[in-house]
């Protein structure tokens, strides 16, 4: 059994910071890449950022320079820290991590998993 949590949503003024955090627990033999989505009202869910096992980085070009992801891969924990918001930043943020799972018999079980989300409210 694998979960996946994300917490430090809230409420922030534009240009207001708010750090993220997702962390993955269960029997995990390891996690592979991991990333930061999110959903506006009326909207498709969209990729914001995401991170390999080895370090590398992507984002969406609409938060680049002012959104970082990391990942501490000892405590199985995702971070977006989110600088300078701006109200198209309001979103539910989702956590996405593909994690090899231990199996009974001894196997790894590689699946993608999701958290039930964070809501990020920027507004005056």
């Amino acid at each position: 059994q694998v979960q996946v949590v994300e917490s430090g949503g809230g409420l922030v003024q534009p240009g207001g910071s708010l750090r993220l955090s997702c962390a993955a627990s269960g029997s995990i033999f390891s996690i592979y890449a991991m990333g930061w989505y999110r959903q506006a009202p009326g909207k498709e869910r969209e990729l914001v950022a995401g991170i390999v096992s080895a370090g590398s980085t992507n984002y969406a070009d609409s938060v680049k320079g002012r959104f970082a992801i990391s990942r501490d891969n000892a405590k199985n924990t995702l971070y977006l820290q989110m600088n300078s918001l701006k109200p198209e930043d309001t979103a539910v943020y989702y956590c996405n991590a593909e994690i090899g799972a231990k199996t009974n018999w001894g196997g790894i079980n590689r699946n993608s998993f999701w958290g039930k989300g964070t809501l990020v409210t920027v507004s005056s």
